[in-house]
């Protein structure tokens, strides 16, 4: 490691700050020893801040159905072999009730853009959670919604809401989505997000279709302008239905290298360890923390719903009941010498 490269370091993590020339040094060095001191800078920063504590989020994928037509999703309206389902309350319900009798503080209702579930329908459940669960947190993932719809979400009781901007780059954005869909409309919805009052999440995915050093740091420099208190960020997976079926899938390395540049710039986000690195790499969630990741999402979804919900190929942790996810992860997370904590996991200011 040169002088050169250590200074960087030092500058970004006293700075929290990034310019593009320090991006392209970091992503592309060979340097192991770079790299290496990188992970190890912001593993400590989210210690300083988190202490060794993971938090768990329940994730609940409750539908599958979606009205876009995003290239790289398998579950894209136009993709005929989906396999659709939809959860009722009462499945919904008993997922929370399997999650909190686990440990679970906090719950995230992921699903495509279903116009079935109206805000009326989101708003009840919403509503039901927390009147069972009142010291639980509400995560929803569920898109592109107006400002009043987002308004009823949190006067019914949600609290956090997560939605990847995926590229902040107009003309790789185009390269992913449909026509009919905007870039700036979804960062729009995000400000909206942080306005109403939510603990809001953004993110990308590292090795989509088009992605380069300059879309990278717009990326890092749209996340510095939001400030959200989540971001998410996973490598790009291909799915065997989708316009992207045969591109290249996003490395781990690069994941991690961007995991722990996004501590380093942010450095009180919550910063999930992504099932698809899971998926990319056995070891791949371990990894992700000790790159600077302190939250994981294992999967409380009904067991025979679990293969239905494939954003990418190859997903893992399909067959697991819920015990069994919670049982792992918490082993998974001791092995390194963290504990995964009974919490809602609130960003620290």
């Amino acid at each position: 490691m040169t002088l050169s490269e250590l200074e960087i370091l030092n500058h970004i993590q006293k700075t929290q700050n990034i310019t593009k020339e320090e991006l392209k040094v970091l992503l592309y060095t060979n340097d192991s020893i770079v790299t290496e001191e990188l992970q190890k800078k912001a593993q400590q920063t989210a210690q300083q801040i988190y202490g060794n504590k993971i938090y768990i989020r329940g994730l609940i994928e409750f539908t599958n159905y979606c009205k876009n037509n995003c290239y790289y999703c398998g579950i894209r309206c136009a993709n005929t072999k989906a396999d659709r389902y939809r959860l009722s309350l009462e499945q919904i319900l008993s997922c929370c009730e399997t999650g909190w009798n686990l440990g679970f503080r906090t719950f995230v209702l992921q699903g495509g853009e279903d116009p079935y579930f109206t805000d009326e329908k989101v708003c009840q459940i919403v509503r039901e959670i927390k009147e069972r669960y009142p010291d639980c947190a509400v995560t929803l993932s569920i898109g592109e919604k107006s400002e009043e719809s987002y308004q009823a979400y949190f006067d019914a009781g949600a609290d956090r809401y997560l939605l990847r901007h995926e590229t902040a780059d107009e003309a790789h954005y185009r390269k992913l989505h449909p026509e009919q869909m905007s870039l700036s409309h979804r960062k729009n919805c995000l400000k909206i997000l942080k306005k109403i009052g939510y603990q809001t999440g953004c993110g990308f995915m590292v090795g989509s279709p088009g992605q380069t050093i300059d879309t990278l740091y717009e990326d890092l420099m749209f996340i510095k302008e939001l400030n959200p208190e989540m971001v998410g960020i996973g490598p790009f997976i291909p799915h065997q239905d989708t316009p992207f079926a045969n591109e290249p899938a996003g490395t781990l390395d690069m994941t991690l290298r961007l995991l722990a540049i996004i501590r380093l710039i942010h450095p009180h986000v919550l910063l999930p360890a992504t099932t698809a690195l899971g998926t990319i790499d056995p070891k791949g969630r371990e990894k992700g923390v000790q790159a600077g990741g302190n939250v994981v999402m294992p999967n409380l979804s009904p067991v025979n719903v679990r293969d239905k919900y494939k954003l990418y190929d190859n997903k893992i942790c399909t067959g697991d009941e819920a015990a069994e996810c919670k049982n792992c992860m918490s082993a998974r997370m001791k092995s390194i010498g963290y504990e995964v904590v009974t919490d809602r996991g609130d960003y620290k200011a």
